[in-house]
């Protein structure tokens, strides 16, 4: 079965909650697939966001672009809710001064319904995230 980011709107994920809103800069373009619209922190940290999956997902990637977040948080969760979330990845990103930072995290493969991405830390008062993916594959059911 072919890979694919299941992150991405189009296939069906779902922001299902954001710590901060922005109306020019909403949670949602995280899923849009484009590096050129993001979602923007409202300062004090930590922030959160979560993404749904219209089904249980076998992930083996998953990559964040983003802007001045210095420590993030992963996490994913297998229920039919979004609880019961366990720690993947936890990592102090490199401050890259005018560009985008982009991190990708090889996974072993595992399954999720949700992954909650927590920003607990950051170089500014305020970050940005352009894009999250999730590749992987649809698990049978």
């Amino acid at each position: 079965m072919k890979a694919a980011d299941w992150c991405l709107s189009s296939a069906g994920a779902a922001l299902v909650l954001a710590t901060s809103s922005d109306e020019q800069h909403p949670a949602e373009n995280v899923a849009d697939g484009s590096s050129e619209t993001f979602w923007t922190t409202t300062g004090m940290f930590p922030q959160e966001f979560i993404i749904g999956f219209p089904k249980c997902v076998k992930i083996s990637k998953v990559a964040i672009q983003c802007y001045l977040v210095r420590t993030l948080r992963i996490e994913r969760s297998v229920s039919k809710d979004p609880v019961g979330f366990e720690q993947c990845i936890e990592k102090d990103l490199q401050h890259t001064e005018g560009q985008l930072q982009m991190e990708e995290f090889p996974l072993p493969d595992f399954q999720a319904t949700y992954l909650r991405f927590i920003i607990k830390s950051a170089f500014d008062h305020f970050v940005s995230v352009h894009r999250v993916m999730a590749e992987g594959t649809a698990e049978d059911t």
